[in-house]
């Protein structure tokens, strides 16, 4: 199927690998131009529409759905600089949690190995001095202590907590662990082996192995998006012509909302690619700058 003759709803949505009520919730959400309308009220798409989805789907494992939706939504609707630097943010966020990553193995490792000796009542914290030390807040340390994962002393008629030197080491390694964006049933495994010093540190090199391969795959779907997101910001280009201006584009009507220039199409092709002309399907030509429909389903399909 040629894809600038326009695509079905279902054929966008297999591609894709979506159902078609979540391809209309995209459209509805601005995650995806508006799709045009055939004479008789169908919608008709085109590949613009399957690389957004595609960017889409990718950017939703990368960053989370929220942020994948305002990504897709600046590189339709904001100058190429807004969404260059919102783009810059999402590569920069996996670095930093990298980097979380490897500060919590050294300090946990760190942790581990100091010496407790022996246990004196002037090494206690209280609640408010702990939650001081860790640059943390009284109300996390009781939550974490809801979830099992510290087990305070109570003393006097109050029930006042106090932490020992051993249980302040556990809320240290609990403190790093979750910088680094752990979650709570990992520490726990982790925390037993802790009290635990005939135990193997199995678990704890489970979890940071587990860890750095959830960072792997978000890495890994943020590179895959950026060749769709390339193809959407070029058909976007050709439109708003060289300068970098910011030019309304109206993708449902297939038509540039501004003042049709030198190098600046007054229709916006219903596929990718092409070189600033109207598209004319001459029966051997599929709009895609050499790339076959079946390639761009392929890229819908084989991610």
């Amino acid at each position: 199927m040629s894809l600038h003759r326009g695509l079905r709803t279902i054929d966008v949505a297999r591609r894709v690998g979506c159902s078609v009520q979540h391809l209309r919730d995209l459209e509805r959400d601005g995650v995806i131009p508006p799709a045009a309308r055939t004479p008789s009220g169908y919608r008709s798409w085109s590949a613009v529409h399957v690389r957004s989805a595609v960017a889409y789907r990718e950017l939703t494992q990368a960053v989370g759905p929220v942020r994948a939706q305002e990504l897709l939504q600046a590189l339709h609707d904001q100058p190429l600089a807004a969404f260059l630097a919102m783009l810059d943010d999402a590569h920069a966020e996996l670095a930093r949690e990298r980097r979380d990553l490897q500060a919590a193995r050294e300090a946990v490792a760190s942790i581990a190995a100091e010496p407790l000796g022996e246990p004196r009542p002037s090494d206690a914290m209280t609640i408010s001095e702990l939650a001081e030390a860790l640059g943390t807040t009284p109300a996390t340390l009781r939550h974490w202590e809801a979830e099992g994962l510290l087990t305070p002393d109570r003393e006097g008629s109050g029930r006042i907590r106090t932490y020992s030197a051993v249980q302040v080491r556990d809320a240290r390694v609990v403190h790093q662990l979750r910088i680094a964006g752990h979650p709570i049933p990992q520490l726990r495994a982790v925390l037993r082996q802790l009290l635990d010093p005939g135990v193997s540190g199995e678990a704890l090199h489970t979890a940071f192995r587990v860890r750095d391969q959830q960072l792997t795959r978000r890495s890994h779907a943020l590179l895959r998006a950026a060749p769709a997101l390339n193809d959407v910001l070029a058909s976007k280009q050709s439109l708003i012509g060289p300068d970098g201006g910011h030019q309304d584009i109206d993708w449902s009507g297939e038509r540039w909302t501004g003042p049709v220039g030198p190098g600046q199409p007054a229709r916006v092709w219903s596929a990718l690619g092409g070189g600033g002309q109207d598209p004319v399907d001459d029966g051997g030509g599929d709009g895609l700058g050499g790339q076959s429909a079946e390639a761009v389903e392929d890229l819908g399909q084989g991610q």
